[in-house]
C-alpha cells in the first residue's frame, strides 16, 4: 500500500465518530454473544479471559451467570448485583434471580430483592403477590383487578386466582366478566378456560362460540338463535361485536331486532360495542349508539373514541362530559387537556380554559403548540436553552452504560444499545440529559441525540431536538420537487430519526422509510431505467424517491400537507376516507384518525414541520395556519 493511499485511510479514519471504529475485541465479543445463545457455557468461559478489557465484558458475565442460577451460591448472584446496583445489567440479572427464588417459594429471599426492582413484569408481578398472601390473606383483595383483562396472563397468576376465588375475592360473576372481556378481544381459548369455572357454561356452548365466530351475521339471523341461558347471550354478544368490527350499521339494524330479547344491560353493552366501531369509522350514527349504550361501563380506550365521536361533530357539552368520566391518567394526556380547554371556550367558559393553555403552552409536543398559539401574544416564559460544556459531554462519555451503548453501537446491534442507553439516561436531570445528547450527535446516533434531548424539562436544545444533517441532500431534493423543507425534514425526523439503515418490521427503508412496492413504482415515475430492489436505501435516492411521492401526495389530496402526511403513513385511499363530510379543522382531522400509529405519526410530523420553519427564520409561519382546514370528500 502506497504510503499516499495509508494517509487517505488514516484521514478518513479520523472523520468516522468513534462508536463506529472497530475495537480491539470486537470479533471476539461477537463470538462469544453467539455462545450464549446457544447456551455453549464452555465456549463462553473460553472467551472471556481475552475480553478483560472490553466495554462489554460485563455482559459475558451476565450470560455466563443466567443459565446457572438455580445452582449458584448466592455470594455470586449477590456480587454481580452489587458491582452492577443501578444499572440494566444488575436490574436483568435480579428480575432473573427473583423469577429462580419465587418458583423455588422462596419468599424471605424474595422479599429481600423485591424493592429494588425496577418494571417488573407481570410474571413477577405474580410472584410478588405470591409472596405477600402468604403472610399475609388480606392482600389479595387489593390485587383483584389483575383479573380483569381479555388477554392471556403468565401461569405465576393462576395460583394468585385460584386463591382470589377460594376466600371469595372472586366471585363468579367476575368469572363472567372477564368471559366477556376475553370475548370483546376475539380471545376465544381464553373465553373457554374461563367458561369451565361457570356453572353455566357447557361443552355445547363452547362448539356454539365456533360456530358464531365462523359466521356470525348467519349465527344471529337464525330462526332457532337460543338465548335461554347467559352462555347462549355472551355468545351473542360476541357475534354482534364481530358484525360491528366490519358492519357498524348492519350490527345496528340487526340489534334493533333482537335487543328487546335481552336484559337492559346486555342490550346497552351491545349499543356501546357498535358505537366504539362506529366512532373508529366514523360513522355520524356513533353518538346516538353511545346513548343508546346508557350506563354502560366503558374503559378509557372505549371512552376515548367517544370522546373523538364528540370532537368530529363538535358537540362540546358531550366532550366534557366523556372527558369527565375519564380516569385522571388518560384525561391528564396532552390531547385531551387541549380539547377540554377549547370545549370550555367554546362553551363560554374561557377563564376555565386559560389555566390549562398555558400550563399546556409550557411543554414540548403537538397539543403545547397548538396551545401556545392559542393564547395569543400571552405566553409564558421562554424556555431555558443550555449548550453543554465540553466537562459536561466528556463526563457523559464516561458513564459505563453510555460506553456500553455506543460500543453496542458500534457493533450495529442498535437494539441492545438502545436498552443500554434508555436505562442510563432515565434519571439524568436536564443537564446531563443534553450531554449525553451530545455525545450521541458526535458519534452520528442522530436517534439517541433526538430522543434523550426530548426528555428534558426546564432545559432545553433546539439544535439537539431538531437536528439538520444531510442538509444539502434535503435541501436540493426539497427544491426540484417543490416541497417546504421544513416538512421534508419533519417527515424525516420522525420516519427514521435520520438513519440512514433503518428498516420497519414490513420491509420500509432509509431516511423516507421507502417501502420496496412503492419504490418500483417511483422508479418507473420517474423514468429510471435498470432500476433493482435495494438500491433505494441508498440515502440520495431514498431521499429522491422520498420527495417525490411525498410530493405526489399533496398533489392528490388538495394540496393539503395533513392529508398528504396521513397518506405518505397510511396510504392515499385512507387519507381520502377519513375525510368528513363537512369542512374540518386539521387538528380535529387529526386527532380522530382511526389508526394510532398514523394519528401520532402525523402530530409529530406537522409539530415537527413548524418548528423545523422557525430553525430555518421562518417565524410567521404557525402550525395552526399549516393545519388549516381540511375539506369534505368528494361527494360529501
Amino acid at each position: 500500500m502506497s504510503p499516499v493511499i495509508r494517509l487517505c485511510l488514516a484521514l478518513l479514519a479520523l472523520l468516522i465518530p468513534l462508536s463506529l471504529r472497530a475495537a480491539p475485541g470486537d470479533e471476539l465479543f461477537l463470538a462469544a454473544r453467539e455462545a450464549a445463545q446457544r447456551n455453549d457455557l464452555v465456549r463462553l468461559a473460553q472467551l472471556a479471559p481475552s475480553l478483560q478489557s472490553h466495554p462489554l465484558l460485563p455482559y459475558v458475565e451476565l450470560w455466563q451467570l443466567r443459565p446457572r442460577l438455580v445452582e449458584l451460591p448466592e455470594a455470586d448472584v449477590r456480587a454481580f448485583l452489587t458491582r452492577y446496583e443501578g444499572q440494566l445489567l444488575g436490574n436483568r440479572l435480579r428480575a432473573d434471580w427473583l423469577r429462580t427464588l419465587g418458583r423455588r417459594q422462596m419468599w424471605d429471599a424474595f422479599d429481600r430483592d423485591w424493592s429494588a426492582l425496577v418494571d417488573p413484569d407481570q410474571e413477577l408481578q405474580c410472584l410478588r403477590i405470591q409472596a405477600s398472601y402468604g403472610k399475609d390473606p388480606k392482600s389479595l383483595a387489593a390485587q383483584r383487578n389483575l383479573w380483569f383483562t381479555g388477554k392471556e396472563l403468565p401461569d405465576a397468576c393462576a395460583s394468585v386466582f385460584e386463591a382470589m376465588f377460594a376466600s371469595g375475592v372472586l366471585k363468579e360473576t367476575d368469572a363472567w366478566e372477564r368471559l366477556r372481556l376475553s370475548l370483546q378481544a376475539n380471545n376465544a381459548s381464553l373465553a373457554r378456560a374461563i367458561g369451565q369455572r361457570l356453572s353455566g357454561w357447557t361443552p355445547a356452548a363452547s362448539k356454539l362460540l365456533d360456530t358464531a365466530a365462523a359466521n356470525p351475521g348467519r349465527y344471529l339471523g337464525s330462526p332457532k338463535l337460543a338465548l335461554h341461558s347467559r352462555a347462549h347471550r355472551e355468545i351473542a354478544l360476541f357475534a354482534l361485536g364481530r358484525v360491528a368490527a366490519e358492519l357498524p350499521d348492519r350490527a345496528a339494524d340487526l340489534w334493533e331486532g333482537l335487543g328487546n330479547r335481552f336484559s337492559r344491560e346486555e342490550r346497552e353493552f351491545g349499543w356501546s360495542q357498535i358505537a366504539v366501531v362506529g366512532a373508529r369509522k366514523h360513522s355520524p350514527q356513533a353518538l346516538t349508539w353511545f346513548r343508546k349504550g346508557g350506563d354502560t361501563r366503558l374503559d378509557d380506550a372505549q371512552l376515548e373514541w367517544r370522546a373523538r365521536a364528540c370532537l368530529r361533530a363538535q358537540t362540546w357539552p358531550d366532550l366534557l362530559k366523556t372527558l369527565d368520566t375519564m380516569s385522571a391518567d388518560t384525561r391528564e394526556r396532552p390531547v385531551w387537556r387541549f380539547w377540554r380547554a377549547r370545549a370550555l371556550r367554546d362553551t363560554g367558559r374561557e377563564p376555565e380554559a386559560m389555566p390549562i393553555l398555558a400550563v399546556l403552552a409550557g411543554e414540548h409536543h403537538f397539543h403545547a403548540q397548538l396551545a401556545l398559539e392559542a393564547l395569543g401574544p400571552s405566553v409564558g416564559p421562554a424556555p431555558v436553552m443550555h449548550k453543554p460544556s465540553e466537562d459536561e459531554v466528556t463526563a457523559a462519555a464516561g458513564t459505563p452504560g453510555l460506553r456500553r451503548a455506543l460500543a453496542f453501537y458500534r457493533l450495529g446491534l442498535r437494539y441492545e444499545g438502545n436498552l443500554e442507553w434508555i436505562w442510563t439516561v432515565r434519571d439524568m436531570d436536564d443537564a446531563r440529559l443534553l450531554a449525553a445528547a451530545e455525545l450521541a450527535r458526535r458519534e452520528g446516533w442522530w436517534e439517541r441525540a433526538i430522543n434523550t434531548a426530548e426528555k428534558t424539562r426546564t432545559l432545553t436544545n433546539m439544535d439537539l431536538r431538531y437536528p439538520t444533517p444531510y442538509e444539502n441532500l434535503l435541501r436540493a431534493r426539497a427544491k426540484e420537487f417543490d416541497v417546504d423543507e421544513a416538512w421534508v425534514y419533519g417527515l424525516v425526523r420522525q420516519e427514521s430519526r435520520f438513519n440512514a439503515t433503518a428498516r420497519s418490521s414490513v420491509g420500509a427503508s432509509g431516511l423516507m422509510q421507502i417501502m420496496p412496492d412503492t419504490a418500483k413504482w417511483i422508479a418507473g415515475k420517474l423514468g429510471i431505467k435498470g432500476w433493482r430492489q435495494g438500491t433505494e436505501t441508498d440515502p440520495e435516492t431514498n431521499v429522491n424517491f422520498g420527495t417525490y411521492y411525498l410530493k405526489e401526495m399533496l398533489v392528490r389530496l388538495d394540496g393539503s400537507p395533513v392529508l398528504a402526511s396521513a397518506a405518505y403513513n397510511a396510504g392515499p385511499g385512507r387519507a381520502q376516507n377519513w375525510r368528513a363530510t363537512v369542512p374540518l379543522e386539521g387538528a380535529i382531522y387529526i386527532d380522530t384518525i382511526p389508526f394510532t400509529e398514523t394519528r401520532d405519526y402525523v402530530r409529530k410530523v406537522m409539530a415537527n414541520t413548524a418548528q423545523y420553519a422557525r430553525q430555518f427564520g421562518r417565524q410567521m409561519e404557525s402550525l395552526t395556519q399549516r393545519l388549516g382546514v381540511v375539506q369534505p370528500r368528494a361527494g360529501g
